[in-house]
């Protein structure tokens, strides 16, 4: 939207902005705060309720910025904010409470666009907005995929949404939904990945969430790569509103509105089916020999008993299926998932709350593959089921200081099951079924030293029940406003991550009726992370920032120490992406990564919106042969570029056409040179391990474009949108095999342009 709004905007399809104002560190509500939209001439807002509740009506559609202010308390500013006439726009802003003298000028921090939600991070955290994963060029309404143009984060597999952050192994990454862990949220996934090909998650229940990348608070354990802390909206709490989406990738249906007569509570629930299942059902087919067919969830029920107790009930779900007959490989693969959870939100008083969290999910993967050249047969089904406990405790001592307290307790249920034939009679790598718990506890004090100087400190405890393994990992985090507009941070921390339970069982049979498990006594993967950066706000609108990283890893899965197999002598669990591993590992290995990430932002603003992610990076680990490689995830450098334009159009200017564009250039994808006479002789592809990751393919480049039309009538807003991803048609290297019918090495190309035609509803 260019410039100020003309009073004459009144006169146009409208929409009602409402909200709430809290206080970061109770949770309280701020009552008296203004809510300013600052980005209309004359300026209209509002001032919120006893309840910290505000409401702005008659907001002119289009893009929005808001200003929120109230004595004793540090501005904030909400950027970016898209009002349509279809739906109403609900706000949730948290203020900072100022402790400076009334006469005292000094240097403060605000709370401005894309900070974290979460106040006690320090280092490595952004929020992100449900807006940006529908409007980004190649993010497709999925969160994942939108995070890869972030700093840090390498995207060079167009067929999944895996998250390598800072070249660490996308294993590292922790999922967090509603305040507790859930397992990998995407479909078509393997056992103990934290991607897939196709996100579970819809945009119609996300709220504004959390993506870190490094030096964690003490509040998130079980992760050594990166964090997605992932809130749900709440649903209309005033009228029922839908949504109804067609795409390429599903169909969707959303709806959302009060419960009950007295308003206050309310429902919001989200289905999609495939679309390329609907099409093959009636014989339209676009997969050639493959087929995949997939449909999921979500649900928000949010229920405020009084004025100190709120519960939520939520939950999500998906099941996919992918079958291939071709004329090498032969499969059918499941991929299910399914959680719920309830929070029990208490306020004590004036100064602390309580939030107590039972969840409950479960994962199935089942596979069914042959591989034909070489008459090889795998089948696997694991089944994993979790149920968790949380308990926060918060408690505000007074403006300058607040500790957070918590025990996370986690019950973990599995069947698994896992065979070949690969070289000869069936093998047996898992079966196990069973339980074993995590328990987790964490304490976290934040410190406004001055008003330009906040320390957050913690601690973290892990205690695998399975074998014992614990782990105490202290972490830090520093930010000084040393400047109106300039901001220097230091995190420091200790982190540890599970293998998945798979691993910890498999076995190995030695004699006809006795096996020995190979791993069970695996320590907790470690890493030490150390960041310094420095950030610059020019205006509200624009954010330079710049970070720089070390990270040390340890107690690193890798072979044993008698080994003679060239893949356990010279590789390491660095190098996976998912989690199953049938070999026989010690915690012996060790690699470091290290970096340099800059990112130049505009937030949109006066309809354009730009953001430049420059990382360069080294990854490195040392196997069981004691010699330091690159890691497969070690491709050096990640250049993302965005840019996107909106203008008003349409008799009354009230309609939007937007472009958008991404362009991507990474250093292309590591792979472990082919032995081509070891090849020939077992008659499939079979690697020089003495070179493990030693060949780097070509360079990987891509470019995204969007391109979408908004109409707003008086109670409706429609979109249609086209993606076309990959508009160069490039296709980027993804990987080499041995082809046995050309004796031949081939290389394996990725994705060519895919266009993504969407329709979208909202009423």
């Amino acid at each position: 939207m260019a410039g100020a709004v003309s009073a004459l905007a009144f006169a146009q399809p409208a929409q009602t902005v409402k909200g709430r104002v809290v206080d970061t560190e109770s949770q309280q509500p701020v009552i008296g705060a203004n809510v300013i939209v600052t980005s209309v001439t004359p300026i209209i807002g509002g001032v919120t309720d006893t309840e910290g509740n505000f409401r702005i009506e008659k907001v002119p559609v289009g893009r929005h910025s808001f200003k929120i202010t109230s004595i004793g308390y540090d501005d904030a500013f909400v950027q970016e904010i898209n009002v349509g006439s279809g739906k109403e726009v609900e706000l949730n802003v948290k203020l900072t409470e100022s402790f400076r003298a009334l006469n005292e000028v000094v240097v403060k921090a605000q709370k401005e666009n894309g900070a974290p939600l979460n106040d006690m991070v320090s280092v490595s955290g952004r929020s992100f907005t449900v807006d940006q994963t529908k409007r980004f060029a190649a993010s497709v309404n999925d969160p994942a995929r939108m995070a890869m143009s972030f700093a840090g984060v390498a995207a060079t597999d167009d067929g999944s949404n895996q998250l390598i952050i800072r070249g660490n192994s996308p294993k590292g990454m922790l999922w967090r939904m509603e305040g507790v862990e859930i397992p990998n949220p995407n479909h078509f996934s393997q056992e103990g990945a934290s991607g897939g090909g196709i996100s579970a998650l819809s945009a119609n229940v996300l709220g504004n969430s959390d993506f870190l990348t490094g030096a964690f608070p003490a509040e998130y354990g079980n992760a050594t790569s990166g964090v997605f802390d992932l809130k749900l909206r709440k649903g209309n709490n005033e009228k029922r509103e839908y949504a109804m989406q067609a795409g390429i990738l599903g169909l969707d249906f959303a709806a959302e509105g009060p419960i009950g007569p007295k308003g206050g509570a309310s429902y919001l629930a989200n289905y999609r089916y495939s679309t390329l299942s609907v099409l093959n059902k009636i014989g339209v087919n676009l997969n050639g020999d493959a087929s995949i067919d997939f449909q999921d969830g979500a649900f928000k029920v949010y229920i405020p008993y009084d004025d100190k107790v709120v519960v939520s009930v939520w939950g999500m779900g998906g099941i996919s299926t992918s079958k291939v007959n071709d004329d090498d490989w032969k499969e059918t693969f499941k991929s299910n998932r399914g959680m719920v959870g309830v929070n029990y939100l208490r306020y004590i008083n004036s100064k602390s709350y309580m939030e107590n969290i039972v969840s409950y999910s479960a994962t199935s993967q089942t596979g069914d593959f042959y591989d034909k050249n070489i008459d090889a047969t795998y089948q696997q089904k694991f089944v994993n089921q979790s149920l968790r406990l949380s308990s926060l405790y918060n408690y505000k001592l007074n403006a300058r200081n607040t500790v957070r307290l918590g025990v996370i307790i986690n019950h973990l249920d599995f069947n698994l099951y896992d065979k070949d034939n690969e070289d000869g009679p069936y093998e047996v790598n898992v079966d196990r079924k069973g339980n074993t718990q995590l328990l987790q506890a964490y304490a976290q004090w934040k410190s406004r030293l001055t008003p330009t100087v906040t320390l957050n400190a913690g601690l973290h405890g892990m205690l695998l029940a399975l074998n014992n393994h614990y782990s105490i990992e202290p972490r830090v985090g520093v930010r000084w406003a040393v400047a109106p507009r300039s901001t220097v941070s230091l995190g420091a921390g200790l982190h540890s991550k599970t293998e998945s339970i798979s691993t910890y069982f498999a076995q190995v049979k030695v004699s006809d009726d006795k096996t020995d498990l190979l791993n069970k006594n695996l320590k907790l993967t470690k890493s030490a992370h150390l960041v310094a950066g420095y950030e610059f706000r020019p205006s509200a609108s624009w954010r330079v920032l710049a970070e720089t990283y070390y990270q040390h890893h340890y107690n690193i899965p890798i072979g044993p120490a008698n080994t003679t197999t060239p893949y356990l002598l010279h590789n390491s669990q660095l190098n996976e992406i998912s989690g199953f591993v049938s070999d026989s590992l010690t915690s012996d290995g060790k690699g470091r990564s290290y970096g340099l990430e800059l990112t130049v932002e505009k937030s949109l603003t006066a309809g354009i919106y730009l953001m430049s992610t420059t990382s360069l990076y080294q990854s490195k680990y040392t196997g069981r042969d004691g010699i330091e490689r690159d890691s497969r995830f070690n491709g050096k450098y990640v250049q993302n570029f965005l840019a996107g334009k909106e203008w008003r159009v349409g008799k009354s200017k009230t309609n939007i056409f937007a472009a958008n564009i991404k362009l991507l250039a990474a250093g292309g994808n590591r792979t472990t040179p082919i032995d081509l006479e070891k090849s020939r002789e077992k008659g499939r592809t079979e690697r020089d391990w003495t070179r493990s990751y030693s060949e780097q393919l070509p360079a990987y480049f891509r470019t995204d474009l969007r391109v979408s039309y908004t109409k707003n009538k008086k109670r409706t807003t429609s979109t249609i949108s086209l993606d076309i991803q990959n508009v160069t048609n490039r296709l980027n290297a993804f990987d080499r095999y041995y082809n046995k019918k050309e004796d031949r090495v081939k290389l394996i190309t990725q994705t060519g342009m895919l266009p993504i035609l969407n329709y979208r509803l909202e009423f």
